[in-house]
């Protein structure tokens, strides 16, 4: 796995000619199965093609830029497993993008099918080279695309950045970095989730020799020292195993392979542990050569046949061969206790499986001529997920690069219908995500689930196995609290076009009133005059201005000061509408008042929110927050998040007052501990129902060694009406202490 170093190229010109024909010829070799009428030549043209157009360029090792093509070539063949065309592809990659070639040009000696990948990896490396996290966001996407369009112009892509990587050494230090940390970023995840597994392993290595160079050289060499003592464990656990395989007449291949580096340095960071005490140093593989019909029954015999000589840890093993990942992969994989109690994991699979794991979505183009496979409808079920979430792409799209990467490197759970059909998730998906992984629709009127016929809320995280029925209703909107219950893309997507929609029919509503003011003061709602509006109130776009007038945070009231020259609106001159307050001033608040109101000119109350981190009630010192999405948010001034707020955002907060108003009560929480007395409940609630007359909206108790804690919610006008309750409380006996809870 180490890199090919070049020190000095010092080949003369018939050399580097021999060199070309060399590798030129071990790609026809490679390719030699495949070869149908014609294909030779096809090839031959392509590399004359490629070699003619870059006959005056040199890679920064020196050596002539033709065996770069001919090197990603030889990888798509040998290692993806790709065919002909794909080959033509990769030599004629750069050509588009550095040369005079067209695509025009390989559109007339190629066709369109190869035209258009080679099109597809031009866009690609155009891509990777901005600065900004949009931008490279954004390129991501791109990528996708073209991904959803036609997988082999990714798995070119894999190819020509493996043989990057393994080349990387004569590249400068800023460079090596760059391509390395990129690579860690977007390559290797979708080498992971296309069933690359041996390509990403070693694109995870070779980032990780440059990104963390002595953590790589340190394990490389505590591997290295340690192998012939593994090699002889190895030889040691396999075999019995061997013997009874050979016995029962098995056609197979076992043996041992070492992790990859970087799941080993994982291991270490995330166990917290030693190189020494990382158990699965290596896996133990048992490829089997078993018929297609007889292959699932041979591996859960040879399973039986382990589990006879060691003991099985239950919970690590994983069958993947009743649900194969969406990605094809299909093995058992099994971890057992093996000799001076070691823990060994040991994957079992037949040579078909074995050629889906180490070719991933290049071994499903090849057995596509059979049957519809289970792994074929689930690779297309995942391309049209793909297609899905590009279709509709949101405009943040850093959430939606974090959320994709999240899902391409997920484990999966299998969920079940009421009906049995199987839905594939990623771990910790919940039953708001499997409503949306069923239809946008049902998500969106989502109110609850049941799983495995118990009713559970939308948060509620599915484990593997669970049967799950969900519950709709027609008055169901989505929430913006919705995004934190979910876990896939596409719920979050749908969410997000929901809620934007949703906010998209209340601006309407504003955008009518707008106009009929306007209207009064006889000026038109033209582009111009609007976007005077959107520059004024400091508003992001039309739309936010819309919205704000609908939900009255903005009440017009400036529009009597424009002028109206002809028909367009002249501003007035700036005025601060609200004057940072010093927080000494938010000390001052009356405990009298109990509603808040922020009095402007003309008295209008103004739409306002109370913070869930601190949960403000009339009375208590607080201070208003402009947020950018939700308007203004009322926080306490002792809230947890007060100080940041007020130090980062001073411009943003707003002077506060409670006004009297006892139509309305806030919900609050009390955290009481005591002795667990006879008849303790009964007084407490006697004094918040019975004397107080406070509704209570939820009581929980637990009682421990004779002590109990409460915690109780109930709803209260204002914070005079709360600490009476909290004096009377403490009041009885055994009540050891009261504190307000904070969220």
């Amino acid at each position: 796995m180490e890199t090919m170093t070049v020190q000095k190229y010092n080949l003369d010109e018939e050399q580097e000619k021999k060199e070309i024909v060399r590798h030129y010829r071990a790609l026809l070799r490679a390719l030699k199965p495949r070869l149908k009428k014609g294909d030779r030549e096809l090839v031959r043209t392509a590399f004359e093609m490629a070699a003619d157009a870059h006959k005056d360029m040199r890679r920064k090792s020196g050596e002539p830029y033709i065996l770069h093509p001919l090197a990603v070539a030889q990888i798509t063949v040998e290692e993806i497993g790709l065919g002909v065309r794909s080959a033509i592809c990769a030599l004629l990659h750069d050509t588009v993008e550095d040369t005079e070639v067209t695509l025009e040009d390989v559109e007339r000696e190629f066709g369109i099918e190869i035209a258009n990948i080679v099109n597809g990896l031009t866009k690609i490396s155009n891509v990777i080279d901005s600065n900004t996290s949009t931008t490279q966001a954004e390129n991501f996407k791109k990528i996708l695309l073209t991904l959803a369009d036609d997988p082999r112009v990714i798995l070119i892509k894999l190819a020509d950045r493996l043989h990057n990587m393994r080349t990387l050494d004569s590249m400068s230090r800023e460079k090596q970095l760059k391509i390395a940390s990129e690579t860690v970023f977007i390559y290797a995840p979708l080498a992971h989730r296309l069933g690359l597994y041996i390509i990403k392993s070693e694109l995870e290595d070779l980032a990780m020799k440059y990104t963390e160079q002595d953590k790589y050289r340190e394990i490389a060499k505590r591997l290295k020292e340690t192998k012939r003592e593994r090699t002889r464990y190895i030889n040691e656990f396999i075999k019995p195993i061997k013997e009874v395989l050979q016995e029962e007449g098995y056609t197979f291949e076992i043996h041992g392979r070492p992790k990859s580096i970087h799941s080993i340095w994982n291991k270490i960071k995330t166990k917290g542990v030693e190189f020494e005490q990382v158990y699965d140093l290596f896996a133990i593989r048992i490829i089997l050569d078993s018929p297609i019909d007889k292959e699932k029954a041979d591996c859960w015999k040879v399973y039986s046949i382990i589990t006879d000589f060691y003991h099985p840890s239950p919970e690590r093993t994983r069958d993947w061969l009743s649900n194969p990942k969406s990605n094809g992969y299909e093995a058992l994989h099994v971890t057992v206790m093996g000799p001076n109690g070691k823990w060994v994991e040991v994957q079992i699979r037949s040579k078909r499986m074995n050629d889906y794991a180490e070719k991933g979505v290049a071994a499903h183009w090849r057995y596509k001529e059979g049957n519809q496979s289970v792994q074929e409808s689930k690779f297309d079920q995942w391309f049209n997920q793909i297609r899905e979430i590009l279709s509709s792409p949101d405009s943040n799209t850093l959430d939606f690069l974090a959320d994709f990467k999240s899902n391409l490197f997920t484990e999966e759970i299998y969920v079940y219908t009421p009906k049995g059909d199987l839905k594939i998730l990623p771990v910790n998906s919940t039953a708001l995500d499997f409503a949306y992984s069923i239809h946008s629709a049902v998500g969106n009127k989502c109110i609850g689930a049941k799983v495995n016929y118990k009713l559970v809320p939308l948060s509620h995280k599915l484990r593997s196995g669970d049967q799950v029925e969900i519950i709709t209703s027609n008055k169901q909107k989505p929430s913006e609290d919705w995004l934190n219950f979910v876990l896939t893309a596409k719920a979050k997507s749908k969410i997000k076009d929901a809620l934007k929609e949703e906010k998209r029919k209340v601006a309407m509503d504003g955008k009518e009133l707008l106009e009929r003011k306007l209207d009064h003061i006889k000026a038109s709602a033209s582009q111009y005059n609007i976007n005077e509006l959107v520059q004024f109130y400091k508003q992001p776009s039309p739309l936010d201005l819309y919205y704000q007038i609908a939900v009255k945070n903005i009440d017009l009231k400036e529009l009597k000061q424009f002028h109206v020259l002809g028909d367009k609106l002249e501003p007035p001159k700036p005025v601060k509408v609200h004057e940072p307050q010093p927080e000494e001033h938010h000390k001052q608040v009356s405990k009298k008042d109990a509603e808040l109101i922020i009095f402007g000119e003309s008295s209008d109350k103004i739409a306002y929110k109370l913070a869930n981190c601190c949960r403000p009630i009339p009375g208590d010192d607080v201070f208003g927050f402009v947020t950018a999405s939700e308007g203004l948010k009322i926080h306490r001034t002792n809230c947890p998040n007060a100080a940041q707020l007020l130090a980062h955002y001073g411009h943003r907060v707003v002077k506060t007052k409670w006004v009297k108003n006892r139509e309305i009560s806030f919900l609050t929480g009390l955290r009481i501990i005591g002795m667990d007395d006879v008849g303790v409940i009964h007084k407490i609630t006697n004094i918040i129902s019975g004397e107080l007359k406070i509704n209570i909206a939820g009581l929980t108790i637990e009682s421990k060694e004779g002590l109990f804690e409460g915690l109780i919610k109930v709803f209260v006008h204002d914070k005079d009406e709360l600490d009476e309750l909290v004096d009377r409380l403490k009041g009885l006996d055994g009540i050891q202490s009261i504190s307000r809870l904070e969220d």
